[in-house]
């Protein structure tokens, strides 16, 4: 482990985006990392791509939500 040196208004970033994902800010920035090693790892893919995958391999299933009875009746 390692301290990397970024500069305040990407630290702020970090702040703000892990208050919303309900991440601490070094796994905001861990998350952000991993992503963008994976983006530049497969170029041909898409973010939604690269998630599904990664969700997939963890044992996640990404199916979309059932339709609900409010939207069969629209």
């Amino acid at each position: 482990m390692g301290i990397v040196s970024i500069d305040d208004e990407l630290h702020d970033q970090l702040r703000r985006a892990s208050k919303v994902s309900f991440r601490s800010i070094n796994s905001q920035a861990a998350y952000w990392i991993k992503i963008g090693m994976l983006c530049e790892t497969n170029p041909t893919l898409s973010f939604t791509e690269i998630i599904k995958r990664e969700l997939g391999s963890a044992g996640v299933a990404a199916e979309p939500p059932a339709e609900s009875h409010h939207d069969k009746a629209a």
